[in-house]
């Protein structure tokens, strides 16, 4: 069984939802607290063991190739300021030399284009897929998922429980026998009506997948709304390879919808003993 060493991060998105905020800069670079959520989900791939990060990005995306690179001017000022706790911090975010990769998605032709594109970056090798608008809450996501696939091999998928009058929202799986701290999943369904859902487990934006992907991507027809989908090709891979589910136990906040974003900086917040105390007061003060 190949180990899982590089992660896929798709940020070709425009970010539509957040306008006029994202005319100039990334969605992915909004702050949750004080760091772009682009780095609380690489955050949690470093924390998995990934080695190698890979970015699909679009136009206008520089800036995210730039907060993962060294800035010497501002590393030499904080150096030359005495502030070695933000230069360390700087430091210790960057992926090392030789250690991410960027490639762009050229056309917004949706998810599964976005992952064939970084397909010779990858290689013949499993890798990760995580959607940068999905924040899990908690212990690495990603770290818990490894945990299974070292058990079962095979594909992975990070799921949680959802509402049943919300499960038309969602990528939905079956739930099969149990196999440690993951399942097997029986069956795939993309927002299904819910007296047809096979469960109430949505798909959560983390994924364990093999190479043979690739392959499938390439020559999947378009689907739902005229884009090339994952799930589509992910359907077909089930017919010859076994999908395993890991529920995460974690909080997730969606990033992508504002309302997500602002639970999120709540969230993070008040884990921070800088911050909580006087975050907390200030949310009693405005809800009075």
């Amino acid at each position: 069984m190949k180990r899982i060493r590089k992660a896929i991060f798709p940020v070709a998105g425009l970010g539509t939802r957040f306008l006029p905020a994202t005319k100039a800069m990334p969605k992915e670079m909004l702050t949750v607290v004080d760091r772009p959520v682009i780095q609380h989900v690489v955050d949690e791939a470093r924390a998995a063991g990934i080695e190698h990060f890979i970015f699909v990005t679009g136009r206008n995306k520089g800036v995210i190739e730039d907060h993962f690179d060294k800035q010497f001017e501002l590393e030499a000022t904080l150096e030359r300021r005495g502030k070695t706790k933000e230069l360390s911090e700087l430091q210790r975010d960057l992926p090392s030399a030789g250690q991410s990769s960027f490639t762009r998605q050229q056309e917004p032709l949706g998810l599964g284009h976005a992952v064939w594109c970084a397909r010779d970056i990858v290689g013949n090798e499993p890798f990760a897929l995580l959607l940068p608008d999905m924040l899990h809450h908690g212990p690495s996501c990603l770290a818990g998922m490894m945990q299974v696939y070292e058990k079962s091999g095979g594909n992975v998928l990070a799921v949680n429980e959802v509402p049943k009058d919300q499960v038309h929202q969602y990528g939905i799986v079956g739930v099969g026998e149990k196999l440690g701290a993951g399942f097997k999943i029986t069956s795939m369904v993309e927002k299904p009506k819910a007296e047809e859902a096979p469960s109430n487990y949505s798909i959560s934006g983390r994924y364990i997948l093999q190479p043979e992907i690739f392959a499938l991507l390439e020559k999947q027809q378009k689907g739902a709304g005229g884009e090339i989908q994952l799930t589509d090709s992910m359907l077909t891979l089930a017919n010859s390879q076994d999908f395993f589910g890991y529920q995460f136990e974690g909080r997730i906040f969606d990033c992508g919808s504002k309302i997500g974003f602002l639970a999120a900086n709540i969230a993070y917040g008040l884990e921070r003993e800088d911050l909580a105390p006087a975050l907390r007061a200030e949310i009693k003060s405005v809800c009075e």
